[in-house]
């Protein structure tokens, strides 16, 4: 909509995941960084948790791109309301299990199921990841157990899968409440917001891939947009697109920090109204 007028190849703050835009900044650096030695060190269990909005997604999916051959099947559980039955199930079927015949879909069959494949699977020298996004809510679906005895897979002595849980602050809560399963996770790591010379080379860095020439945002309009997002991505997002579309219509040649946060005020009124 706004890209030809901003002179652009592409619009700058879409929040799916594109590794062109992925940008590191430093606990971002230091949490793939710890991500990818667990799993190739071949740990059980890590937990990484952060505040809505702060891309703990993004960063898994761009976990993926860089774990070598070795490390697969690579499996996302994006759904974590289930029963343990189905999430077995599910596990079986997504890991690529050989199925019973007849299916009988059990949680024996499933169990069966995993264990042959996990075996398998490190015999060829390979080691699976089970990631479980929105893991925060794997308290009221009552999985944190069925989780627990996942890890009990092993290959010789060495667990035959790494289990990665992503959520919300709240599942550091959680896992204080459930000590059996906190006490098999080998690391725990917390996403924090950007400070504000990472909001700065944060927009820098996705205008850039974007096909910017210039800078489209006034350094005041920068300060307002950590100001107003304090450092969560996904709010920098909203409020940068947002901004992008109005300077457009009003024939603006810079974001200004005024604009900006008459958008942030225009937001919050639409939110308030939707309550």
């Amino acid at each position: 909509m706004y890209e030809d007028y901003w002179q652009l190849a592409a619009k700058p703050f879409e929040s799916t995941f594109d590794s062109r835009f992925f940008y590191q900044g430093e606990s971002q650096q230091a949490a793939l960084h710890k991500l990818r030695y667990a799993i190739e060190s071949r740990r059980s269990a890590i937990l990484l948790a952060g505040p809505s909005g702060i891309g703990k997604t993004l960063l898994g999916q761009a976990l993926s791109d860089q774990l070598g051959a070795e490390v697969g099947p690579f499996v996302r559980v994006v759904f974590p309301l289930m029963s343990s039955r189905d999430f077995l199930v599910y596990l079986a079927e997504e890991l690529g299990a050989p199925p019973c015949d007849p299916p009988q879909l059990t949680t024996e069959e499933s169990l069966r199921r995993l264990e042959f494949f996990l075996d398998e699977n490190a015999r060829s020298g390979k080691h699976a990841v089970v990631v479980v996004d929105e893991a925060h809510l794997l308290e009221d679906s009552g999985l944190l157990e069925t989780l627990r005895l996942l890890l009990n897979f092993q290959h010789q002595g060495q667990p035959a899968l790494t289990l990665l849980l992503i959520g919300q602050l709240p599942l550091l809560s959680a896992m204080h409440r459930f000590a059996a399963l906190d006490d098999r996770l080998d690391m725990k790591i917390l996403l924090k917001p950007f400070a504000v010379e990472e909001t700065s080379s944060y927009l820098e860095h996705r205008l850039e891939a974007a096909g910017a020439t210039r800078s489209l945002f006034s350094p005041e309009a920068v300060q307002m947009v950590h100001q107003l997002s304090q450092g969560i991505p996904r709010k920098i997002n909203r409020l940068c697109d947002l901004a992008l579309v109005v300077g457009c219509a009003a024939g603006q040649h810079t974001i200004e920090a005024a604009q900006l946060q008459s958008v942030s005020d225009e937001l919050l009124t639409v939110s308030a109204a939707a309550a």
